[in-house]
């Protein structure tokens, strides 16, 4: 069994794409870890803002059927990939995989967000301080630390799901 961490986002219709997402992850793998919630701006584009968590789980599922099944679940929640510089319904994207580092079959790991965006790190390492990026070695904990934390200012959000409060406390 492989842990996996993902990072997930919405800024269409967020809580309901959010929720769903969670849903369908929930039925395909089960238990899951699950960050706060914050709002940060559209990164890339402009579009109106996300909604943002990190979502820890293990599968055995083999790399590139995770990465399909995730692909699937955005699709069942309205992605448009020809059409989405305005906006995602639902982006979830692989962040690790156990410890894998380099490039398979286009999907890089470690993600190169969660050492850029605020809205990758921080609620990483809200989720698993003490989980170490594969290829630095350093704590998220410590990495969040050290971040420039006002480049992508975030807002926690009261978000329940399954009446289960994800917000920081």
């Amino acid at each position: 069994m492989a842990k996996v961490f993902v990072s997930i986002g919405s800024n269409q219709d967020r809580e309901h794409n959010i929720s769903g997402g969670l849903d369908a992850l929930q039925a395909t793998f089960s238990e899951l870890r699950l960050s706060p919630v914050y709002e940060s701006d559209a990164v890339g584009f402009d579009g109106a803002p996300f909604y943002n968590l990190v979502a820890e789980f293990t599968t055995d599922l083999e790399l590139a059927a995770l990465n399909a099944t995730l692909k699937d679940i955005e699709d069942q929640h309205g992605r448009c990939r020809k059409s989405d510089s305005l906006g995602r319904t639902l982006d979830i994207d692989i962040l690790t995989y156990d410890n894998l580092i380099g490039d398979f079959n286009g999907v890089q790991l470690p993600r190169a967000e969660v050492l850029v965006n605020s809205f990758v790190l921080r609620p990483l390492a809200e989720l698993s301080p003490k989980s170490r990026h594969p290829e630095s070695g350093e704590t998220y904990q410590d990495l969040w630390r050290d971040a420039d934390k006002d480049r992508q200012p975030l807002a926690a959000v009261d978000f329940i799901w399954q009446e289960k409060q994800l917000s920081a406390v």
